[in-house]
């Protein structure tokens, strides 16, 4: 058995499997985000308001809150495998469903069908990071495939201007291709990861390429006990609504940064889909940087000796200080000082989340981890939900994004407050004593 400090011996494959989760997290925010970075454009060909927007947002929340929810649970029941397979394979089609609306409501459904398919990814990404990685590489691991969101985000603004010119050229039954096209060409990255993870995927334990060493290493922690944990035991614990809360209160303003920055750049500069590109792509490379280090960070000050919660604590209050100046960036007339904000702030949630992710697998054992996950996670859209309601009223009310800047600035700070209150070491959750 390997010690805390003891650096492993006689194989890699896990961090393939990171791949593949880095991989997928990337195509379910490409799928995500094109429709956010057209929304400009595509308001003034479909003709929906700026509060429907807003309120399109709201259902896609609502529906991915239900998904994070039941697929968190089915796939703790089903497995990994198929459930994580199946999931990509619907809201991959659904993705590809926005190339046939032409209406507010049409796309309201795509949006919902989108969601419903996409609450699959995190649930299950976070159990394979249980599953394959000890404790104190999971924050790094989740850090990394967390990053393909912010990899899918940026690759959205920096090809979809070149994908529109190109497609504004292809004809079908002498019929334009455009924008439609877009949504069709995401599908390709859907299935070819679904393939790729059908045959690669096994769990450690029945995998050929994992060598007894390395699998010695994923196990290293005390065996966890295999009684079935009813569902609803879960909101017995304080450990559950810490991550609950935690998730509730910060998420809605990552949300608000993916489906809102095109249009706060469009609305306050004036940007078209191409002059967009450059601060959009700036914040989702900053963002990326910072998941990952924010999951290295926490596992540095794990290595120097420090606690598990003190190196998860340490690390999420840098993470609320860097978000704090976000604040500012309303106020700015220079969209690169206002992108440079935003991308700090980006930055910071990453590294935020990526820590947060792993308190899950931190307090919980590995196989109620996809439920609790999708616990958070459905808290988190729920948050997603009050916030879109809220830019909803103010911009149909004409009024400016100021006050969800500066409720973003400080919101980080609050959270880590109740965080600390509940779990105010990390104790592991007795879940087979409750």
């Amino acid at each position: 058995m390997n010690s805390p400090n003891q650096k492993p011996a006689g194989g890699s494959f896990r961090w393939v499997i990171c791949g593949l989760l880095f991989w997928v997290t990337t195509a379910n925010y490409i799928d995500r985000g094109v429709f956010g970075n057209l929304a400009p454009e595509l308001q003034k060909e479909i003709g929906w308001t700026a509060g429907q927007y807003w309120y399109m947002q709201v259902a896609f929340n609502a529906a991915y809150a239900v998904s994070l929810l039941v697929v968190g649970r089915l796939i703790d029941v089903v497995g990994l495998r198929w459930g994580f397979a199946l999931a990509c394979a619907f809201w991959g089609i659904a993705s590809m469903s926005h190339s046939f609306a032409s209406t507010v409501t049409g796309f309201f459904i795509c949006r919902i069908l989108l969601a419903l398919g996409e609450g699959g990814n995190f649930p299950a990404a976070i159990k394979t990071t249980a599953e394959w990685f000890p404790k104190r590489e999971r924050a790094l691991a989740t850090g990394i495939f967390n990053s393909g969101s912010n990899v899918g985000g940026l690759l959205v603004p920096l090809l979809l201007p070149l994908f529109i010119t190109w497609l504004n050229h292809v004809f079908i039954g002498g019929h334009k291709i455009g924008w439609r096209g877009a949504f069709l060409v995401t599908g390709l990255f859907d299935i070819l990861w679904i393939i790729a993870w059908l045959k690669i995927y096994q769990k450690p334990a029945q995998h050929p390429r994992v060598s007894p060493a390395e699998l010695a290493f994923i196990n290293s922690e005390p065996p966890e006990a295999s009684v079935k944990i009813p569902w609803s035991r879960l909101f017995r614990f304080r450990q559950a609504w810490s991550y609950v809360l935690g998730k509730f209160m910060t998420d809605c303003f990552w949300w608000f940064y993916l489906f809102g920055a095109p249009v706060f750049f469009a609305e306050r500069f004036g940007t078209d889909l191409k002059g967009r590109m450059g601060p959009l792509a700036t914040i989702y490379v900053l963002a990326s940087f910072g998941s990952i280090g924010g999951g290295w960070l926490s596992g540095f000050f794990m290595k120097r000796g420090w606690t598990t919660n003190k190196s998860r604590k340490i690390t999420m209050l840098i993470c609320a200080a860097c978000v704090f100046p976000v604040a500012f960036a309303t106020i700015s007339d220079n969209i690169w000082i206002s992108a440079s904000l935003i991308a700090l702030a980006g930055a910071a949630h990453q590294a935020w989340s990526a820590n947060l992710f792993s308190l899950a697998s931190d307090m919980f054992p590995r196989r109620v981890v996809g439920s609790v996950t999708g616990l958070g996670g459905m808290a988190g859209s729920l948050g997603g939900i009050a916030l879109f309601l809220i830019v909803g009223y103010l911009k149909d009310n004409h009024f400016s994004y100021v006050p969800i800047f500066i409720a973003a600035s400080a919101g980080y700070l609050l959270a880590l407050s109740v965080i600390h209150l509940l779990a105010p070491t990390l104790e592991p959750a007795k879940v087979d004593e409750a």
